[in-house]
């Protein structure tokens, strides 16, 4: 069947626009997760002064996340409620001000706060997101598109580091100016955006009058392997640096170099997740397996050559398993309880951002070094592939998404 096949009516008349506008807020999120990074020394700094800030500086980066993490299920629930355009109109106005805030404020506690409402706004941003690519978008299309977030996500991660460092030479405050993307986008997402309605046969079903229980328990197992494959997603980019410094490597231009290669090696898998047939992008310990094999060279590495393969193998393992992670939790949604199981995704999703450097601090302790706590996180990941690949052998898995005939 072709892909235009696949696609209701309602969803060939979206265009692409939209889709475009949908990826653009779907990089927001990240540019909170990484354009501080590069500052936070000087924010540091600036308030060395204040009790406490040795610990709750960092916090300005990460707390977003935590955030997002807490909050994205209530965020579903009033996407259900409120309606997606709505809802992801008015937190892109919020994320601008609330993540321009700190331009001005002048305490430490009061860009914490500033960055938690920032959080909010992910959320709701992100959740709004992904929900609306499953309303307008079904079959092929669908699934090319969520690769297509991890593809933007990755790029954009990538390119908004760099800037944040650019901008934050001048001034540690600078790079705040970019949130006010959000006051550019929000006006072209309420005029381009069509109102979201039922567009295939299975939504029409679901968001018939006979009530369709939410599917607990089978969102609940997808976000705890979520959670997890979140940790496998982020270990590179959060700890490339410092296993890099391991094999006294400190240039800021191989840092770069190497960050580079793992996001053109998330986009790369993100890329062939497109190509493969509908039930291979549904081999979660495949790509698990990938994702092990690229931790187990990282961890044992004793040269730069070896820890870079280790890292583009475990990316383009993770430029698999994100789209694989999400469209396997959208496939049992209906268009009445999308937001709801979006909204629980994404929390599980950037709760394993959260938990990530968490996760690798206790198995540094645990083994004595960074490198050999990669190495037991390849093991662990091993371990839930094997788990999966039994499960499938008992209770083979359908292919990832429905398409139009439900």
């Amino acid at each position: 069947m072709s892909a235009a096949a696949t696609q209701s009516p309602h969803q060939r008349t979206v265009g692409r626009l939209p889709a475009v506008l949908l990826m653009a807020g779907s990089c927001l999120p990240v540019l909170g997760a990484v354009l501080l990074a590069p500052v936070l020394p000087r924010i540091r700094d600036h308030f060395e002064s204040v009790p406490g800030s040795g610990a709750l500086v960092p916090l300005v980066l990460t707390i977003p996340a935590l955030s997002i993490a807490l909050l994205a299920p209530f965020a579903g629930v009033l996407v259900d409620r409120l309606g997606r355009k709505r809802l992801l109109v008015v937190a892109t106005v919020m994320y601008a001000v609330f993540g321009t805030a700190p331009l001005w404020l002048e305490s430490l506690d009061g860009i914490l706060a500033s960055r938690f409402l920032v959080g909010i706004a992910e959320a709701a941003i992100m959740t709004a997101c992904t929900t609306l690519i499953g309303d307008y978008y079904s079959g092929e299309i669908r699934d090319r598109y969520l690769a297509l977030q991890t593809m933007c996500a990755s790029v954009s991660a990538t390119f908004f580091f760099v800037l944040g460092g650019v901008l934050g030479s001048a001034n540690w405050r600078a790079p705040f100016w970019l949130y006010a993307v959000g006051l550019l986008i929000a006006p072209a997402m309420a005029r381009a955006l069509p109102t979201a309605t039922p567009g295939s046969q299975s939504d029409v079903a679901h968001a018939s009058p006979v009530k369709r229980p939410f599917p607990v328990r089978r969102m609940a197992g997808i976000c705890v392997l979520t959670v997890f494959g979140a940790v496998v997603f982020y270990t590179v980019p959060v700890e490339m640096a410092f296993l890099l410094d391991g094999l006294d490597v400190n240039s800021t231009g191989a840092i770069g170099a190497v960050t580079a290669a793992a996001s053109a090696a998330t986009v790369l898998g993100s890329i062939v997740f497109t190509r493969l047939p509908a039930r291979r992008r549904q081999s979660l310990p495949a790509f698990f397996s990938i994702c092990a094999t690229g931790f187990l060279l990282m961890g044992s590495a004793q040269s730069l050559p070896l820890l870079v393969t280790g890292a583009v193998v475990n990316c383009v393992g993770t430029g698999l398993l994100l789209p694989a992670l999400v469209t396997r939790a959208m496939s049992g949604l209906g268009f009445s309880d999308r937001g709801r199981g979006m909204g629980l995704w994404t929390a599980a999703f950037f709760l394993g951002e959260f938990l990530c450097p968490l996760v690798l601090l206790g198995g540094q302790k645990a083994a004595g070094s960074l490198a050999m706590a990669v190495a037991l996180l390849a093991l662990l990941t091993a371990l839930v592939s094997a788990a999966l690949a039994t499960l499938t052998r008992r209770r083979p898995m359908t292919a990832g998404t429905p398409t139009t005939q439900g």
